[in-house]
């Protein structure tokens, strides 16, 4: 072989090698490291508990996988057409939207779901146990019935005043207030925070108040709460009023269910880490109200409070990264 020949080969070979060696080091050849994490785009839901779910996510995503983070506000039912959009990437808690479900996930197959955040979610209505002291009727629906003007107030009139969640919640209590025959005027004051200052400052004044309340919330450690009992649920018993229809459908009370995460069928198809990461993602109703607390009772910023969650938890972080 002539010197001419040989030094050509070894650059020829020499330039193969860097751009094999630089297909590995991209991921883009022999399997290599996986491609890039970019944007990804969670949405927060009013409450305490999706911002603990949100902000501990954006936390592992942006430290461990270097992704960026956005997040939008965006409410429950609009979220559905907002993942479908594209515009959303993941709700990583749904109470669950019969309808939307249908639409977006059964039918269009433009919102994925994938599975539980390993929370179980209850909405139940409640009152103060030192008021079932003074009415151990109120235990149940039926004992509310011909004193609901115990719970009046300026708002109510003659009637009992029930304080509702935020119209974007998912709720029924129009319709079961009206299938049970209860003399009860439906009050919304707007999300988690304005509720929890209304009924908290009844309690504090250990007035009369019965409202639309939930669980996972860290706040049921601190309030001494009786939940009333509503009629048993039945076969196609109808959580959601905003479908409306004959109220019948609704005398039941709310379900005790795994409460959902939905991705945007773009975010699932986009071959990011995140998603991986994310589908492997739960942790249970002490994890979530542990940061809520953190966030909404101790107000702690939402980034340092899901710094020290996830610095406090290795072994749980590690198994969403596996």
């Amino acid at each position: 072989m002539s010197t001419k020949v040989s030094a050509r080969f070894t650059l020829l070979l020499g330039v193969s090698l860097v751009i094999v060696f630089g297909l590995v080091a991209s991921g883009s050849a022999l399997g290599g490291a996986s491609q890039s994490c970019g944007t990804v785009t969670l949405n927060e839901q009013a409450w305490a508990g999706s911002t603990a779910n949100t902000y501990v996510t954006k936390y592992v995503l942006e430290k461990r996988l270097g992704c960026t983070v956005k997040i939008t506000k965006i409410t429950e039912i609009p979220a559905y057409q907002a993942m479908a959009d594209g515009k959303v990437d993941a709700v990583l808690e749904d109470w669950g939207y019969p309808a939307q479900f249908t639409q977006y996930v059964a039918k269009q197959k433009s919102v994925v779901f994938v599975g539980s955040n390993g929370l179980t979610g209850h909405i139940g209505w409640f009152i103060p146990k030192y008021l079932l002291k003074q009415y151990p009727q109120f235990k149940t629906w039926r004992g509310l019935k011909g004193k609901e003007d115990v719970f009046k107030s300026a708002e109510s009139g003659s009637q009992g005043m029930f304080l509702g969640g935020d119209p974007s919640y998912q709720q029924k209590d129009k319709e079961l207030i009206e299938a049970l025959g209860l003399d009860f005027k439906h009050v919304t004051v707007g999300a988690e925070p304005a509720e929890v200052a209304r009924f908290s400052q009844l309690i504090k004044q250990r007035k009369p108040v019965i409202f639309y309340w939930w669980t996972p919330q860290y706040l049921n450690a601190q309030l001494n709460l009786a939940e009333v009992k509503l009629p048993p649920r039945f076969k196609n018993c109808q959580d959601d009023g905003s479908q409306g229809g004959d109220v019948k459908k609704y005398r039941c009370a709310y379900a005790a269910a795994p409460l959902k995460k939905l991705f945007s069928k773009e975010f699932v198809q986009s071959g990011s880490p995140a998603v991986k990461v994310l589908r492997k993602f739960k942790w249970s109703n002490a994890d979530q109200n542990l940061v809520a607390k953190w966030i909404a009772g101790d107000r702690m910023k939402p980034d340092k409070a899901a710094e020290k969650w996830v610095k406090a938890n290795a072994a749980k972080v590690n198994a969403w990264l596996k």
